[in-house]
């Protein structure tokens, strides 16, 4: 798990001025406005800044931003949400820090919260949970103490997304070359090595390949086939918690993968194709295999961009082969909140800015700032037709930037078939892969002397080495000694087993 600065403050900003929508503020925790006397000055009081920083852009112009406007309006609030862009985002975001400048809201890793709560940076939210009443009840409880890290409250996490990745391939590349999908390990490396040598683009050159990826997460799937997770997962496996590296599979994973790579079947620079060149490759019609998001290929906007490049392409998905270990579609982290909001400590000398900031979570958490935060603004953005919600082309020209305001999480099935109706069947097929269920997100700090990112540096080269045959597979228990005697693995799985029992995960 890379441990870096995510202030997200993805937007309190759920607030939602759809059609009928009455002043005041939303029921559930929030402040209630008394009658003013007669003859008293009803003047509305100065909206209550409140900021938020986030790293990313794409976030139009406050006069241009329509979700923006409506929770000013609904909440009597100005949501002033800075966004920091790429990786000068950690820099400025430290500089604020350390000269006490802090936004009111900010997101966090869930191995940095306890640190910074240690710091006396984070407000103590614990108090307050009985005003996040709507939060809760939309999240369940589970979810919602997904916040819950080092025995209190620290954060709101955003309700957890599904998994978005399967493999897909070229099934016009499959006709050509006569194969069928491949269901088993041996039918996916005959298919990888026919994709790069039998010329299945038919234009008499040797320039494809069969799978593409960036870095480890380019074999994620075929980890899963036998039954393990991807370098540096954690899970349960027979009631004990298990290192992927650990694994008595992982041998004969990697043994497989190298097998993979030696048949020339992937692309040998699956370790440099940063920034989504991986992808791109694919569209261009270069590899006939990868391992990442539906909507990167499924999308409408998305498909337009390799069926430019060949209007007969068939990108289509895969479920992951069938191994010794299974048929886990790689592993996924159902507890890891997609993104975990804190409170400034500063913020509680301000009463009333920390209520207006519980109201604007408690409000995008309702039924009313959900629809506005998931679809936008009734009759510009979307109609009701008896109660479904039907997208306008606006919501496509215009929608891209609200999953920005979704702090609270969205209905993740209902939206995503809302706004994407086309890819039902696809939806589906990715939602029902089994996945290994890995438990990262709950191991939120490290023991004294423990330092993950070196290890887990350490782990993606040697693995590297084994794959490519840099280094013997015969070698690979004396690897595991060294992430024990050099690295502290079995000190580092000690503290994680204990933080697992007290979340009640671990007998």
């Amino acid at each position: 798990m890379n441990r870096k600065w995510m202030i997200m403050v993805s937007v309190l900003v759920t607030g939602g001025m759809l059609a009928g929508c009455s002043g005041g503020a939303p029921t559930g925790g929030t402040s209630t406005a008394k009658e003013p006397a007669a003859g008293a000055d009803k003047t509305p009081a100065k909206a209550i800044k409140i900021e938020v920083a986030r790293p990313g852009g794409n976030l139009p112009k406050p006069e241009e931003d329509p979700l923006k406007q409506a929770i000013d309006k609904k909440l009597n609030v100005d949501f002033n949400m800075v966004m920091i862009g790429g990786s000068d985002y950690k820099n400025q975001i430290n500089v604020r820090l350390a000269a006490g400048n802090y936004p009111d809201v900010f997101e966090l890793e869930p191995g940095e919260i306890k640190s910074f709560a240690d710091k006396g940076l984070l407000l103590d939210l614990t108090p307050y949970v009985p005003k996040l009443k709507p939060v809760l009840d939309f999240q369940g409880k589970e979810d919602f103490e997904r916040g819950f890290i080092g025995g209190k409250q620290y954060a709101i996490g955003r309700d957890a997304n599904l998994p978005f990745n399967t493999f897909l391939i070229r099934k016009d590349w499959l006709d050509k070359l006569g194969l069928k999908a491949p269901g088993t390990l041996e039918e996916f490396k005959a298919v990888a090595k026919a994709f790069t040598e039998q010329d299945p683009d038919g234009n008499g050159k040797k320039d494809t390949i069969g799978l593409t990826g960036f870095e480890l997460d380019t074999f994620a799937p075929l980890f899963g086939s036998f039954g393990v997770g991807s370098p540096g997962n954690h899970y349960l496996k027979n009631d004990k918690l298990t290192d992927a590296m650990f694994d008595p599979l992982m041998k004969d994973a990697l043994t497989y993968i190298k097998d993979l790579m030696d048949s020339g079947g992937v692309d040998m620079e699956y370790i440099t194709n940063k920034n989504g060149l991986a992808i791109e490759k694919a569209y261009q019609g270069k590899a006939g295999i990868i391992y990442t998001g539906w909507q990167s290929f499924l999308r409408k906007d998305s498909e337009v961009k390799w069926k430019g490049v060949n209007p007969n392409a068939q990108w289509v998905q895969l479920a992951s082969p069938k191994g010794p270990g299974g048929q886990f579609d790689a592993s996924y982290d159902y507890g890891k909140a997609p993104q975990y909001f804190v409170i400034s400590k500063a913020v509680e000398k301000d009463p009333a800015k920390l209520q207006k900031i519980l109201d604007v979570f408690n409000y995008m958490a309702s039924p009313e700032g959900l629809n506005l935060v998931s679809y936008g603004i009734e009759g510009r953005h979307y109609k009701l037709n008896g109660g479904k919600v039907e997208p306008t082309e606006l919501m496509d020209t215009e929608g891209g930037y609200f999953s920005i305001y979704q702090m609270a999480g969205r209905k993740e099935l209902e939206y995503l078939s809302t706004r994407f109706p086309y890819v039902e069947k696809e939806l589906k097929f990715t939602n029902e892969q089994p996945r290994i269920k890995i438990l990262n997100s709950y191991i939120y700090n490290y023991p004294a002397g423990f330092n993950k990112n070196d290890m887990d540096r350490f782990t993606k080269d040697e693995i590297i080495k084994f794959i490519h045959g840099k280094r013997p597979l015969t070698e690979y228990d004396q690897f595991l000694g060294t992430l024990n005697s050099t690295f502290k693995n079995d000190a580092y799985l000690e503290h994680a087993a204990k933080l697992l029992k007290e979340k009640g995960i671990l007998k």
